[in-house]
């Protein structure tokens, strides 16, 4: 297996239970997957979502406790429990063919395997979508991934990009430093009320599932869901500061600037555009189908039934995680175990 998020320590824990010999490679230095490169100003009051692993209890945290640093205590506390097989830290340069096993290939040797379930995630691959322009900026443009607070941008013209929560979540957090702020989207903003209850993730997942299973890249589940409207994004909407904008045509050397010839002098442009699935690894196996991502069935690869999955596409959420983890190994094992029957 490789990855040791949520997904990867749901698999992990089910292949366990039934007693298969496995290995989990994980590439951070020390458990938390996704959670250990959030920044340090996000609190637990304000992470939608978080769901226990299967077995273990998620106490809830004080709201004010870093999320970088409560989840991966509580993963932590998870591998140890369960005693999972996790080696650490080792990167998955690349998987290829060996007959009937696949070698995976890392920069700590090389372990062959009858099946594997990959849970490698999003984090490692932030998405730069390029406008016009962009290479002449003389302002800083930084990512998601690299925000490590709002003292940065003190005093600073900011241009947010993205339509998802964590757009909004740090619009919101940096806005009172900043001097003054722009929020670009492609789309239009859909704001949702209600809690996210779990009938409502199903069907969520559900909408999501159609497009990997048709091989399509797939959609952010913010697509789907739209964005809370809370107590904070009310305030922001009252304050003006989450007041959208289409988004821009080009960047200037100053900052940004519409079709209609609007412009925004910037410092800083804040790139809330989300994250690609960490998957170059599997490039060898060329499991890529025409529309550009992989055809799943569930989580097995339609094109390689050795090949599972988790935390891609309806699994990228941490309800769906538990639910893939447990069908990946009920599948995969399954499907081995009819190949050595049959052999």
């Amino acid at each position: 297996m490789i990855g040791a998020g949520q997904a990867g320590l749901s698999a992990s824990y089910f292949l366990r239970r039934r007693g298969v010999d496995h290995v989990v490679l994980d590439a951070n230095p020390s458990p938390g997957g996704a959670w250990l490169h959030r920044w340090q100003s996000l609190r637990m009051r304000t992470v939608h979502g978080i769901h226990e692993l299967p077995g273990m209890p998620f106490e809830q945290p004080a709201p004010d406790e870093p999320a970088n640093e409560a989840i991966p205590s509580y993963f932590a506390r998870y591998e140890q429990l369960f005693d999972l097989p996790v080696v650490r830290p080792v990167n998955v340069t690349q998987v290829v063919n060996d007959g009937a096993l696949l070698k995976v290939e890392t920069t700590d040797g090389v372990w062959t395997t009858r099946g594997l379930i990959n849970a490698t995630g999003t984090w490692r691959r932030p998405f730069w979508p390029h406008y016009p322009g962009q290479e002449t900026f003389q302002g800083r443009q930084v990512h998601t991934a690299d925000y490590q607070g709002p003292a940065d941008f003190a005093g600073k013209r900011v241009v947010v990009v993205g339509g998802g929560a964590s757009a909004t979540q740090l619009l919101l957090e940096l806005a009172p430093f900043a001097a003054e702020t722009r929020w670009v989207t492609r789309h239009e903003p859909v704001w949702r009320e209600g809690p996210f209850t779990e009938d409502y993730g199903r069907w969520v997942v559900g909408m999501v599932e159609e497009r990997v299973r048709a091989g399509l890249i797939p959609r952010s589940v913010v697509s789907v869901t739209g964005l809370a409207l809370n107590d904070e994004t009310r305030a922001g909407l009252a304050a003006g500061v989450l007041d959208r904008k289409p988004m821009f045509e080009r960047i200037t050397p100053a900052g940004v600037e519409w079709a209609s010839g609007e412009r925004f002098d910037a410092d800083i442009i804040l790139w809330a555009t989300g994250f690609r699935h960490d998957l170059d690894h599997l490039a060898p196996l060329h499991l890529r189908a025409a529309g550009g991502g992989i055809q799943v069935d569930g989580t097995r690869v339609v094109s390689d039934p050795r090949i599972h999955l988790v935390g891609y596409g309806p699994s990228a959420s941490t309800i769906g995680a538990n639910r893939a983890g447990r069908a990946a190994v009920r599948e995969l094992v399954g499907y081995l175990d009819g190949v050595k029957a049959a052999g």
